[in-house]
């Protein structure tokens, strides 16, 4: 290669690494403004949490990120409830669902609970005659030891009205324990909730309504879940979910996860 076609080459090589530059500023801007506005926050609120001003978060946003260090960057995700990572590894030009936090808890859920014996419904209709039914974010359904047991399962990326969260959770177990039949039956509900710093602060800070709402063991809830000789509880509980989704954790640690295994045939 002559010296002329050489630099020709650097500098085409130069054009588009500086576009591809762009381009994931400018989609990693619009996966942080799409994130933060998923959980409610401002751009101040965000940027507080993430530890940089107002006006840099905004330049973020608007695809200014090309400036930025990993560390920063890294810090801005987290303060939105994701993770860069996550986000570098995604195939590049493709977007992923709004809902995908939820989509992969509820994913999370369906392969955990196989080791139990449940039969797993997501989205299961409540009042599937309305025009717009409601639906349980996963329905567990298991015949032990002649009892009948369900479980309403519902998911939480993000606690803006707790409130709301524990009235829809006690109000979709009344309908199923209405819609239960004559057998004998066990219902109850069980929340899992994203450990986020922002959801772990809300928690800390609403300890005593937790414990008097869920006063179930979490650690018996994550027994019944994984395993076919352990009873469910007889009351409402909640378990923590790593925010990569890939395990549950009892709360107040993260010690004992819950991680999907291997169907058989399938490599570990």
């Amino acid at each position: 290669m002559t010296m002329p076609d050489r630099r020709r080459r650097s500098s085409a090589d130069r054009i588009a690494s500086k576009a591809r530059s762009r381009y994931l500023a400018e989609r990693f801007g619009r996966a942080l403004r799409e994130s933060r506005r998923a959980l409610g926050a401002t751009q101040a609120a965000a940027a507080e949490r993430a530890g940089v001003s107002q006006p840099f978060w905004s330049v973020l946003e608007r695809g200014g990120a090309g400036t930025a260090s990993l560390e920063t960057l890294t810090a801005c995700a987290a303060a939105v409830g994701t993770q860069l990572a996550m986000f570098a590894e995604a195939r590049p030009g493709s977007e992923l669902p709004r809902d995908i936090e939820h989509l992969r808890r509820q994913e999370l859920v369906l392969r955990i609970v196989r080791h139990g014996g449940w039969r797993a419904t997501p989205e299961q209709a409540i009042d599937p005659e309305a025009w717009r039914s409601r639906s349980i974010d996963v329905h567990l359904e298991r015949d032990r030891e002649g009892v009948r047991e369900q479980v309403v399962i519902e998911i939480e990326d993000f606690l803006a009205d707790v409130g709301s969260t524990f009235r829809n959770l006690a109000d979709k177990v009344t309908a199923v324990r209405r819609a239960a039949g004559p057998d004998p039956e066990r219902v109850a509900g069980l929340l899992i909730v994203r450990r986020t710093n922002r959801n772990r602060t809300t928690v800390a800070e609403l300890d005593e309504m937790f414990a008097a709402r869920f006063p179930a063991a979490p650690r018996s809830w994550l027994a019944a879940l994984t395993s076919t000789v352990e009873p469910m509880p007889t009351a409402d509980g909640w378990l923590w979910s790593a925010t990569d989704a890939s395990r549950l954790m009892l709360p107040g640690t993260g010690r004992r996860p819950a991680k999907p295994q291997p169907c058989r045939g399938q490599a570990a």
